[in-house]
């Protein structure tokens, strides 16, 4: 099939009809309560099942406990400052970038992380030369002596992709509702998907021969470090990674599972290039088109903010929600979304709403964006979210949720990843 100038024009005002009005009558008004503050570059807040403690990732390497509201513990859970590259202060994109506990947790003490490492010596100085660091993803056990504390000897390495640039991770790590381990890998950085590491005819985001780009499955529950399920899309194509489950993403920021199962799929924010941030439902098998297509739009990576007028989507799934991106357009909602989650707590109004949201409007200036989903009838829709008695919201780095339900703001002050101003709120009423 074709996506022409037209068709891609009719997706995205069908969108803009509820989404580009951020003042309009029906706006959702909400409030944020402080639940931990002090905090440095806070990218995920995990609750694991069965346990009253949430897990707050900070990115230049710990995991710290919140025992309650606004009551951290001293010490972290993890701290692996040592393993993660030097993060720049004025702005960085690596560091400790996810966090998942084992369905069964409680019991086995079981956990994963997704961090930006140094690059193995046996990784090869030709090859890798101009690289910038090596993702992991990682098992840690709990401390058999301190439940608040890790086994720091415990260390498993199950995953490592040499990172030719420092930005583009992806590093969002879960469980999903048929217990396999869900990994969102970025495109490898730079922009356009093309350079140094990037697969010079496809990009990484098609090119099923890496996993960058990518949503990865694998069974942490089977072989000594963990086995391919059965029934991912590509085992048994010698020229594709047997971990692939989805394909086509430039920098899947943030993602996660409805917690009550209604809504089936993966939701994850795909940052765009220049022009246009979506908000993907991904399941099993699809290609979301980076870099073929930008959102709804065709792309083309030699001229990235002029689009084409056609091109072959066949086979591609178009994004669920799609704005427009600042540093092309004045009737905009941000620069670099950020994914949420599907509120599930106490309040019935909200039921089934996506909450997510964007980092900023403006690199330089605190203005985080924070919007709401919504879908009916099979179709969504999405609107910007006001805050009571705030007109701007700080950096909006990520998006957390707890087992009763509520969504939690990851906030920070600061372009990078320094001093201890960040915040995180929980959204209520």
């Amino acid at each position: 099939m074709k996506l022409t100038t037209t068709a891609a024009a009719v997706s995205v005002f069908a969108v803009a009809a509820v989404l580009g009005n951020p003042a309009s009558a029906d706006d959702l008004t909400v409030n944020l309560e402080v639940v931990a503050e002090g905090l440095q570059g806070p990218l995920a807040l995990v609750q694991p099942e069965g346990d009253d403690r949430r897990f707050i990732v900070e990115q230049p390497g710990r995991i710290r406990v919140l025992v309650d509201d606004n009551f951290l513990l001293d010490e972290p859970f993890l701290n692996i400052e040592h393993k993660i590259v030097d993060l720049m202060s004025t702005f960085d994109e690596r560091g400790l970038l996810g966090l998942a506990f084992h369905p069964n947790f409680t019991e086995n003490g079981r956990f994963f992380v997704y961090y930006s490492g140094y690059i193995p010596g046996e990784s090869g100085l030709a090859e890798h030369l101009w690289y910038s660091h090596t993702n992991y993803v990682a098992e840690y056990r709990v401390d058999p002596d301190n439940p608040n504390r890790a086994d720091h000897r415990s260390e498993k390495i199950l995953l490592s992709t040499d990172w030719p640039q420092f930005n583009h991770n992806g590093g969002w790590i879960g469980f999903g509702p048929d217990g396999m381990l869900y990994v969102s890998s970025g495109d490898g950085g730079y922009a356009n998907d093309w350079g140094i590491g990037h697969h010079v005819t496809l990009g990484n985001g098609q090119y099923l021969g890496t996993h960058m780009g990518k949503i990865l499955r694998i069974n942490v529950d089977e072989g000594e470090y963990y086995s391919i399920p059965d029934d991912n899309p590509f085992v048994g194509d010698p020229e594709a990674e047997p971990e692939i489950w989805a394909y086509g993403l430039r920098n899947p920021w943030r993602c996660s599972f409805d917690i009550s199962g209604e809504i089936d799929g993966l939701f994850c924010a795909d940052v765009g290039q220049n022009a246009f941030e979506s908000v993907n439902l991904i399941k099993s098998g699809e290609n979301h088109g980076w870099r073929i297509t930008e959102g709804n739009h065709c792309f083309d990576y030699v001229n990235p903010n002029d689009h084409p007028a056609d091109c072959d989507t066949t086979g591609i799934t178009m994004p669920i929600l799609e704005y427009q991106n600042c540093n092309v357009f004045s009737d905009c909602e941000g620069i670099s979304i950020t994914g949420g989650y599907v509120y599930r707590g106490g309040n019935e109004d909200w039921n089934g709403t996506y909450f997510f949201g964007d980092w900023s409007a403006r690199f330089d200036v605190m203005d985080g964006r924070l919007m709401a989903g919504r879908q009916e009838n099979g179709e969504w829709s999405m609107q910007r979210v006001q805050v009571e008695g705030r007109e701007m919201l700080p950096y909006i780095l990520a998006f957390g949720q707890d087992n009763a339900g509520d969504v939690y703001l990851l906030t920070s002050e600061s372009l990078g990843p320094t001093g201890q101003l960040d915040r995180i709120y929980r959204i209520v009423p």
